[in-house]
């Protein structure tokens, strides 16, 4: 089955998947520009194509058996042991779920499941913003508040659960330390 018979899973009647032009080759204009970012997810490869690739350089390794192996081999255990790192830091006060999608976005560099996972993720976001952004202001600061308190929630138990760090500043952990449960 060639690239022009094969659908897209989620393309619409008119060949467009989330309100992109279909640009797989002999389906419009094929530049570079025009391919930017669209990767065709109708093929059978766990990882990107060569022509899928917008960087020269790493189009050069997919095109050598070895060097993609390689490569593919060396981003797969970067983008996992940053994913599960940030995996284990989502209940501990810091940037977990940052580092979570950090790695997704490194496994996205060459694994089509891990960009598929990057797009959904950011087309919830993207959504969770428009809907937050159309509500009144008074929602919107109840948000923050909320979320204000959930990290300091979580700062608390930490500090509770594992003392003060040696690193806060003496004065600060002076303040920490008159907190209830924190020694």
């Amino acid at each position: 089955m060639s690239t022009d018979q094969h659908e897209h899973p989620d393309s619409g009647p008119d060949g467009r998947v989330d309100g992109r032009p279909d640009v797989r080759p002999g389906k419009g204009s094929d530049t570079r520009q025009d391919r930017r970012g669209d990767v065709d997810y109708g093929d059978r490869n766990v990882t990107l194509d060569a022509d899928e690739d917008r960087w020269a350089w790493r189009a050069k390794l997919r095109r050598n058996k070895a060097t993609h192996l390689a490569y593919r081999i060396a981003v797969g255990v970067v983008g996992g042991i940053v994913t599960i790192g940030g995996l284990i830091m989502v209940p501990a006060p810091g940037p977990g779920w940052l580092v979570v999608f950090a790695g997704i976005a490194i496994l996205a560099s060459e694994f089509e499941f891990a960009q598929r996972l990057l797009a959904f993720g950011k087309r919830q976001l993207e959504r969770w913003n428009r809907w937050l952004m159309a509500q009144p202001v008074w929602v919107r600061g109840l948000v923050g508040l909320a979320t204000l308190a959930f990290v300091w929630l979580l700062f608390w138990g930490y500090f509770a659960w594992q003392g003060v760090p040696q690193f806060v500043p003496d004065w600060a952990a002076q303040w920490l330390q008159r907190l209830p449960g924190v020694d």
